[in-house]
C-alpha cells in the first residue's frame, strides 16, 4: 500500500511539473509575440526565468533581431538566475552571428535546466544548442506548446526550409463571397472591430504586399494606424509588373517614412525604375512569369534575400487566386461580415471559388473568433 501511496505523489508531482511547464511556456510564447514584425530574418523568441516557482527574468527578442531573448531574460534575472529554469520558446542558438552564443549565455548564467518548447531547423543550431546545454550539466526538456511554438515560429521555419517567407493571406469577404462591390467599388463587408484586427495583423508582420490594381484604385497607404504602433508598420510591397504606380500615391509619398519595394519585371521600363527611386521607393526586378505578371516563386525568394519572415498578403482578389492557385500561401486570415453585396460584386478569389480554401484539403481550421456580427477562422496548412 505505502508503496502504492508513494507511485500517486510522484505522479501527482509529475503532472504538476508538466502544468507550470506549459503555463511558464504559454507566458514565453505571448512574450514572443511582442517582437512579431520588428525582428526579422531573426526568429522572434519569447524567453521566461523561474525559480522556486517565481518569475525572475522575462524577455523577448528586440527590434532588429538583437539581443535574443535568452539574454534580455538573464540580464534582468541576475543573480537570481543561478540554480533556477528557462523557459525558451525556440532552441538557443549555439553559433557566433551578431552576438555570441546564447547557450553560452546561459551556461555561464548558472541555469539549472532549461526547458525548450521546439528545435530550432536552423543547421547552424539544429540541436547542437540543446547539445552544449547538456554537455554544460544543464537539464534539457524540449517538447512542451511545441505546436503553437511551430505556428509562431512559422515564417522562421519556413525561411530555413524552403527559402521564402510564410505568406498569410488575409480575406475579408460578405457572406456571398464578395470583396468589393461593382465595378470594384471599394465597400465596408466588415465592421471596426475587424479592422482593428486587420490592423494587428499588419504590425505583426515582416511586411504587406498588394497589387499594383489595388494601389491604382484605392490609394492606399498600408500602414498601422492603431494608436501608438505608427512604428510597427510592416514594409509595404507591390507587385507592379511595369511600374504603373503614380509617384503622387500614398504609398510612394510616404516612401521616405515607412519602407515601400515595388517589383517589378526585369522588362520594366529604366526611367520608371529611376523616377519611382527617386522617391524613395525601392525596386526589385524579378523574372516575368509563364503567364501575365510576374514570376510569384522568383518574388518570394527575393523577399527572402532581404530578410522576410512574414507576408501577409492583402489584396487585390487577383493577386489573392494568384497566390492560392500556385500553392504559396501557409496561412489563410478569413473575416466573414453580416451584410451581402451582391451577385454583380468582386469575388474574393477572382476566378477561384472560395471553397479553394474553405473546403479544401490543404489546409485545417487553427482558430476561429467574433466580432459582433463578424467572424475570423484562420487557417494553416493540413
Amino acid at each position: 500500500m505505502i508503496f502504492r501511496i508513494l507511485e500517486d505523489q510522484f505522479a501527482q508531482k509529475a503532472r504538476e511539473s508538466k502544468d507550470a511547464d506549459r503555463r511558464f511556456m504559454q507566458l514565453a510564447l505571448a512574450l514572443g509575440k511582442r517582437g512579431q514584425g520588428r525582428t526579422w530574418p531573426n526568429p522572434a523568441v519569447g524567453a521566461v526565468i523561474v525559480k522556486d516557482g517565481v518569475i525572475v527574468g522575462r524577455g523577448w527578442t528586440q527590434p532588429g533581431g538583437r539581443p535574443h531573448a535568452e539574454p534580455e531574460a538573464l540580464r534582468r534575472a541576475g543573480e537570481a538566475a543561478r540554480g533556477a529554469t528557462l523557459y525558451v520558446t525556440l532552441e538557443p542558438c549555439s553559433h557566433f552571428g551578431k552576438s555570441p552564443p546564447c547557450a553560452d549565455a546561459v551556461i555561464a548564467a548558472g541555469i539549472k535546466r532549461v526547458v525548450a518548447a521546439i528545435e530550432d531547423p536552423n543547421p547552424e543550431v539544429a540541436g547542437q544548442g540543446h547539445a552544449r546545454l547538456r554537455a554544460a550539466g544543464i537539464a534539457v526538456e524540449v517538447g512542451p506548446c511545441a505546436t503553437e511554438a511551430a505556428f509562431d515560429h512559422a515564417g522562421h521555419f519556413r525561411r530555413i526550409r524552403d527559402h521564402r517567407p510564410h505568406v498569410i493571406l488575409k480575406l475579408a469577404v460578405s457572406p456571398d463571397g464578395k470583396i468589393g462591390a461593382a465595378g470594384g467599388k471599394p465597400v465596408a463587408v466588415t465592421g471596426e472591430a475587424v479592422r482593428n484586427r486587420v490592423h494587428l495583423l499588419r504590425a505583426s508582420s515582416d511586411a504587406i504586399l498588394v497589387g499594383a490594381g489595388t494601389v491604382l484604385a484605392d490609394d492606399p497607404e498600408l500602414t498601422c494606424r492603431l494608436p501608438g504602433m505608427a512604428a510597427r508598420s510592416p514594409v509595404r510591397i507591390v507587385l507592379d509588373q511595369s511600374l504603373r504606380i503614380p509617384a503622387s500615391s500614398k504609398l510612394v509619398q510616404s516612401a521616405r517614412e515607412t519602407p515601400l519595394w515595388v517589383v517589378a519585371s526585369e522588362l520594366a521600363e529604366a526611367a520608371s525604375v529611376t523616377r519611382l527611386g527617386a522617391a524613395g521607393a525601392q525596386i526589385i526586378r524579378v523574372p516575368p512569369g509563364a503567364a501575365s505578371g510576374l514570376d510569384l516563386p522568383a518574388v518570394l525568394h527575393a523577399l527572402f534575400e532581404k530578410g522576410i519572415t512574414r507576408l501577409m498578403v492583402e489584396g487585390g482578389s487577383r493577386v489573392a487566386a494568384s497566390f492560392v492557385a500556385s500553392d504559396l500561401v501557409d496561412e489563410i486570415w478569413l473575416f466573414r461580415g453580416a451584410e451581402e453585396v451582391g451577385a454583380d460584386g468582386v469575388d474574393a478569389l477572382d476566378a477561384l471559388p472560395l471553397s479553394k480554401i474553405t473546403q479544401s484539403q490543404v489546409y485545417k481550421v487553427h482558430a476561429s473568433e467574433t466580432f459582433d456580427k463578424d467572424t475570423l477562422t484562420i487557417y494553416e496548412r493540413a
